[in-house]
């Protein structure tokens, strides 16, 4: 059946961008808190960049313009990436958020143990703070697998993509989008939003929260 192809799909363009998006939120959240003027900064302008201009401007930029430029992209990678980079900026708020809510006795702790800036980070306060950012990162998820359905506008063949080539052949607009609508829910209703529950527990029990 067509639609389960480009749910399938849709599926690897949603974890494919979920991996892009994390790595950005963490790499330019923690940017966000640096010191250095020019760090900061260029994490903001990353972030000024991807939150305030339309998502499809970005697709079609990287799918259209950045060949211009010597850098081509075949459609699915540049599908994901697009959707990832532009979730990734959301996210980096995020982290930058949930990096600044664990409690400042965790930052002098860690300074009593002599601990490096690097370790301190990644042993003591990101895990502290992956418990804050996961209720908002289960939202971001959920828009990120609907924002994938852009992606049927390059012609990356994801459950959208489908949907308008069989109403295109049959007429069928209630029964083609119906589907995919269903679709859709299923994914974020008994995928992302059981996944995303499990890991906040999972992180809790690690942290003794439980």
């Amino acid at each position: 059946m067509r639609l389960l192809d480009g749910a399938f799909v849709t599926v690897q363009q949603t974890l494919l961008a979920a991996v892009v998006a994390v790595l950005i939120a963490l790499v330019v959240g923690i940017m966000r808190l640096s010191s250095n003027s020019l760090v900061h900064g260029a994490a903001t302008v990353y972030i000024e960049i991807f939150r305030g201009t339309s998502l499809l401007v970005q697709l079609f930029w990287i799918f259209f313009v950045l060949p211009l430029f010597g850098i081509t992209l075949e459609k699915f990678t540049a599908g994901f990436l697009a959707v990832g980079m532009n979730l990734g900026a959301y996210g980096a708020e995020v982290v930058r958020g949930a990096i600044q809510a664990v409690p400042r006795g965790q930052y002098e702790a860690a300074l009593a143990l002599n601990l490096s800036p690097a370790r301190r980070m990644w042993r003591i306060i990101l895990p502290q703070a992956l418990l804050i950012m996961l209720p908002p990162w289960g939202n971001l998820f959920i828009e990120l697998l609907k924002a994938t359905a852009l992606v049927a506008l390059i012609s990356v063949t994801d459950l959208m993509f489908q949907a308008k080539q069989i109403n295109g052949y049959t007429f069928l607009s209630v029964e083609a989008f119906g589907s995919a609508l269903v679709i859709y829910y299923v994914m974020a209703r008994f995928a992302v939003t059981p996944g995303m529950r499990w890991l906040e527990r999972y992180s809790a029990r690690r942290l003794g929260r439980d």
